[in-house]
């Protein structure tokens, strides 16, 4: 098979992909076709059924793995394939492994540096929620194995860890920038800021909003997580709960974007910029890398998430 970082415009395919998604249409002249996603370990890969009732596709779901043939073509300067037959895949003809995304960094490397800066952190009572939870194998394998989103920024395996690991680096870094933060509250907060991911998002290969991810969001369900956990902890000062509370609720910065409350301390400031700046630079290199064959200097069209017509860098 080729991995669908590597296709180009004009490729033809022939090959295993897990199917992502599948969803009817019509089209504005009144003719039925087909909207699927394709995924593999490097990438997810739009796709149109333009005759699904010919011959050659046969019955499919989502999250079946399934033998496409067809070509790639470009439209609107993204990459797309016009798929010709259809069928499930058999047993033999794939492994897993090969069609789950994963972080390009080593998770446990990206964990234990995780843990060794969370062990700097000196408040006796942050230091017991902490290894409460970070010391726990079970949270460990949970955590690494999780995304940070269903398709915006850190989509994949390991993406949980290492989208909270670079929030944490850039905590640190602002508490050395502009000492009078409380540097053991904002990396605590920044440790836990995502936690209510792992209930708002099921595990792969689905990866998809959970009832409780619809119905409350994981910034409600992480702020209510580490309050149980904090109460339960005997002598756990309130205040000091009440604030971890507050920046995890904050940290998406405007109600607009999902925040319960705008950021009140200074630290949960400082962890809403952290949090944006890693989730739109992720973001905006994860866009960048889909546009696969295409010359540096060109425009590659207006993109929603970036509220922009984006552009790569000249290369020089």
């Amino acid at each position: 098979m080729k991995y669908i970082s590597s296709l180009r415009e004009g490729d033809q395919v022939g090959g295993v992909y897990l199917c992502r998604q599948r969803q009817s249409a019509t089209s504005k002249a009144g003719k039925e076709y087909e909207n699927v996603i394709l995924q593999d370990k490097t990438g997810s890969l739009d796709c149109k059924i333009w005759d699904p009732n010919s011959t050659g596709i046969e019955e499919f779901a989502p999250l079946d793995y399934i033998y496409v043939v067809g070509e790639v073509i470009s439209y609107q300067n993204n990459l797309q394939l016009n798929i010709k037959r259809v069928r499930t895949a058999r047993s033999g003809e794939y492994v897993p492994e090969d069609y789950l995304p994963v972080s390009e960094q080593d998770t446990g490397s990206m964990y234990r540096e995780l843990t060794q800066i969370l062990d700097t952190v000196q408040n006796q009572w942050l230091r017991q929620l902490i290894d409460k939870y970070f010391k726990d194998p079970a949270f460990e394998d949970a955590f690494c194995s999780h995304s940070a989103a269903k398709t915006i920024h850190h989509s994949f395996v390991g993406g949980l860890c290492e989208h909270t690991l670079s929030v944490v680096r850039l905590c640190d870094y602002y508490c050395r920038q502009f000492p009078y933060l409380n540097r053991d509250l904002l990396l605590t907060a920044a440790a836990f800021h995502d936690v209510g991911k792992l209930k708002e998002i099921s595990n792969f290969p689905a990866n998809d909003y959970t009832d409780d991810g619809q119905l409350l969001g994981h910034i409600v369900m992480g702020s209510e997580l580490i309050g149980s956990a904090c109460r339960r902890i005997p002598g756990f000062p309130h205040r000091l709960c009440s604030e971890l509370q507050h920046c995890i609720l904050a940290h998406h910065g405007e109600y607009e974007y999902g925040s319960p409350k705008k950021p009140a301390l200074a630290e949960a400031l400082a962890l809403h910029l952290a949090d944006n700046t890693d989730a739109k630079l992720e973001t905006m290199k994860e866009i960048l890398g889909s546009a696969r064959g295409q010359g540096s200097d060109e425009w590659l069209g207006f993109n929603r998430l970036m509220d922009s017509n984006i552009r790569k860098t000249s290369e020089w």
